[in-house]
């Protein structure tokens, strides 16, 4: 490799736990690191293994294979020049040769359920990865402890040695015990403490107001000598370039030298926790556990998905799955040209990548029975919009149906006065951060899981939260929320907080105002007054078989009210078109007047399973659209004609707020343009082509993004505004990939 390859790859385990690095092999993040374990699944992660430094002595040469970044502005050692292919994941793996040898290092994130499979002497099957059904927990009925659950944070890493005569490979662990979104310095009061036994070590960081967390290194082979170094000013240009604090200490304990004949290889496991449970380290652990990862990504990912796609060009998804965990190298010199992204082959693996990808967001929470949605790589944590608006293309397209049921009732049992936050409280904590949207989606997503299941047993179930939602805001909530007397919208009041997904506030302002009435809440209130009272209906229809007259008679004026709340809120929709630009006002502001910002809300309100507009507004909205904010890559956030346009996401982080939702891109809203598009310009419903026409933008490139920039497989959550489009922010975006899978007929098309 002759440049430095700075893009990335990500691995995660299900319980928020991940491994993320670069192709050249050189930490460019304060999230960059082997092992970040999750220690609250999926919150409270700390990183413990940062890397494995590692050179090799052949036939009298010696060769550093790591690479790093240090605050001297120096790169080295420069083991990247060595560096001939990458792998990227689910088995990232790395090639360094020279003429007389050749040495690949492999790294394994195991899911936790193959741990416990391990573990516990469990098959995959036994862990219920293939029952899909609405009513079955799709991981298991089988409950495990903390304690095992505390072990399933682990990485596996082989070293593999070719070549004419031995070698001797030096292994140097480079550790840490802090939380991830801060760096570790070294001082007087941090120690590590090592209890060396055969073949692994017990590590715990002791300081004088806390002790660290117990954690594991053990290795099949070699001799270790503990030497307890610390190495200084490791420095993380993305966090410079980011305008963050950018620079590390770590520490080493000691290091490994193992002897390699041609062939051989040596296998090493990071784990947490004091004891390694059940499951020995063999020199045979690394393969079983990729054969248990491909068996789990094959019964409860590949096969379920299946139905999505029914073209002869998707029929071998046994292959595909083998195919993507035996690894297909990327040149770590240069793009791949996007051109041949759409041969059978490529799109079949493509595929298998973003199940992949969208596997890699779900989690489960800490009993390991409750399923979450990560809302992004490396920093964020889960939330509940960006869960809700994710699980359509997580769960749904992929007809993971049990856990859609799970995610809408683990949203559902949050809401208070009608609301559900934005993000998860921890430990019961007060709602810290409400939203206006997120109970509505909650609605509108439920609309959609019942229509792909017919789960007419959880709409009994879950009715009155709807029930629930509807009265708060016709009577009135927090932050001056509720539905306007005259004109039945949904309206608010709080100008020191932002309730809807532009929810950026610096200094108690926020960013972007949008107090008042609001184009996507009130499409997202009709909507799902819609949906309310096509429910009463199936309800009523219920009761009526169960001969429950008094039920009956409740849904009849139930229904009553849900018509006249549409017809009104139908008709008061209208306010927000604006004829002089074919568009819609972004809001009517709490005095009445209206905001004509060009922003993709009123895409979002054209793209809901009910819609409130005419076709005539919908196509001179969609031109706009086209002409203002559409990318390859997403929606820009706001027009560039507007005098607040921000063209680029850069800069520190005041500077990068400000940006945020004033032009910047935004990947996941791809999704609701192509809904919208195909409801005013797809095919009529007898099948005819009258108001048919192409997706306006090329495809190929953000399916080019996927595979070849940023996090190899996945989605950026943003990019600039302004071209060449340079990717943002986090690094893989769960309703940016989500988006992408629920519309991936209209991608290849």
């Amino acid at each position: 490799m002759e440049k430095l390859d700075t893009r990335e790859w990500l691995l995660t385990n299900g319980l928020g736990s991940f491994a993320s690095g670069t192709v050249g092999d050189a930490h460019t993040r304060t999230y960059h690191g082997w092992l970040i374990a999750a220690l609250e699944p999926p919150n409270q992660r700390r990183l413990l293994l940062s890397y494995i430094d590692a050179s090799i002595e052949v036939d009298g040469y010696h060769y550093d294979l790591g690479t790093n970044y240090w605050k001297s502005g120096e790169v080295g050692p420069e083991g990247y020049r060595w560096l001939q292919s990458f792998d990227p994941p689910p088995v990232p793996t790395w090639t360094w040769a020279k003429e007389s040898w050749r040495f690949s290092r492999r790294i394994l994130l195991p899911h936790w359920t193959c741990t416990l499979g391990l573990d516990t002497q469990t098959t995959p099957a036994g862990l219920n990865f293939t029952d899909h059904s609405t009513q079955a927990n799709e991981i298991t009925n089988y409950n495990p402890s903390a304690a095992q659950l505390y072990g399933c944070h682990r990485v596996l890493i082989h070293y593999q040695y070719e070549g004419r005569c031995p070698a001797v490979l030096t292994l140097r662990p480079l550790i840490g015990d802090r939380f991830f979104h801060y760096q570790q310095r070294a001082s007087e009061q941090l120690h590590f403490s090592q209890v060396i036994a055969q073949q692994h070590l017990l590590l715990q960081a002791i300081c004088t107001q806390w002790s660290g967390t117990p954690w594991c290194l053990r290795w099949t082979n070699g001799t270790y000598c503990p030497d307890g170094l610390w190495y200084w000013d490791y420095c993380y240009p993305e966090e410079t370039r980011r305008g963050l604090s950018d620079v590390e200490d770590l520490y080493s304990p000691g290091y490994l030298t193992v002897i390699l004949h041609p062939g051989e290889s040596v296998t090493l496991e990071a784990r947490v926790g004091e004891t390694f449970i059940a499951s020995a380290l063999t020199p045979t652990t690394f393969e079983e556990a990729i054969s248990l990862e491909r068996q789990r990504f094959q019964q409860q990912v590949i096969d379920p998905a299946q139905g999505y796609l029914s073209s002869q060009l998707y029929a071998s998804r046994q292959q595909t799955s083998v195919a993507l965990f035996d690894g297909v190298s990327l040149n770590p010199d240069g793009d791949q040209d996007a051109t041949g992204l759409t041969a059978p082959d490529n799109l079949d693996l493509l595929w298998t990548r973003l199940l992949y990808a969208g596997d890699q967001c779900l989690a489960y929470r800490q009993s390991g029975t409750t399923p979450t949605v990560i809302a992004g790589y490396p920093w964020f944590e889960d939330w509940f919009r960006q869960m809700l608006i994710a699980l359509p293309g997580l769960t749904l397209t992929t007809r993971r149906f049990a856990v859609a049921r799970q995610l809408l009732q683990s949203a559902a049992q949050y809401c208070e006065r009608g609301l559900i936050p934005s993000t998860l409280p921890e430990d019961n904590a007060q709602m810290l951060h409400p939203s206006l949207d997120v109970s509505l989606w909650w609605i509108e997503t439920l609309g959609l899981y019942l229509e792909a299941t017919q789960d007419w047993d959880f709409l009994v179930e879950q009715y009155p939260t709807v029930q629930a939602i509807y009265k708060a805001l016709i009577t009135g909530t927090s932050h001056n929320i509720g539905a306007d007397a005259v004109d039945g919208l949904i309206t608010w009041n709080s100008p020191t907080v932002a309730l809807t997904w532009m929810d950026t506030v610096i200094d108690g302002a926020p960013v972007t105002p949008r107090t008042g009435k609001v184009i996507e809440i009130n499409a997202l209130w009709y909507s799902g007054l819609c949906w309310a009272r096509q429910w009463v209906d199936q309800l009523k229809e219920m009761a009526v078989k169960a001969e429950d007259t008094k039920r009956v008679q409740s849904l009849t004026r139930q229904a009553q009210r849900y018509d006249q709340q549409i017809d009104l809120v139908r008709t008061s929709l209208k306010a927000f078109w604006n004829p002089q630009q074919g568009y819609f006002y972004d809001r009517i502001c709490p005095d009445d007047a209206p905001d004509s910002s060009v922003r993709p809300n009123g895409i979002l309100a054209l793209s809901l399973a009910h819609c409130g507009f005419s076709q005539t507004q919908g196509q001179q909205a969609l031109e706009v659209a086209i002409a203002h904010l559409l990318t390859p890559y997403g929606l820009r956030s706001l027009a560039p004609s507007d005098p607040n346009y921000q063209s680029h996401y850069a800069g520190n982080m005041n500077c990068r707020d400000r940006a945020y939702h004033q032009g910047t891109v935004w990947s996941w809203l791809l999704g609701p343009f192509i809904r919208a598009w195909q409801r005013f310009y797809g095919d009529t419903p007898d099948g005819g082509a009258l108001h048919h026409r192409p997706l306006p933008f090329d495809t190929h490139l953000i399916l080019n993004h996927i595979t070849q920039q940023v996090c190899l497989g996945s989605v950026s959550e943003i990019f600039d505004g302004d071209d060449p489009h340079i990717p943002q922010g986090a690094i893989s975006q769960a309703w940016s990939v989500a988006e992408i899978i629920r519309h991936w007929d209209m991608f290849i098309d």
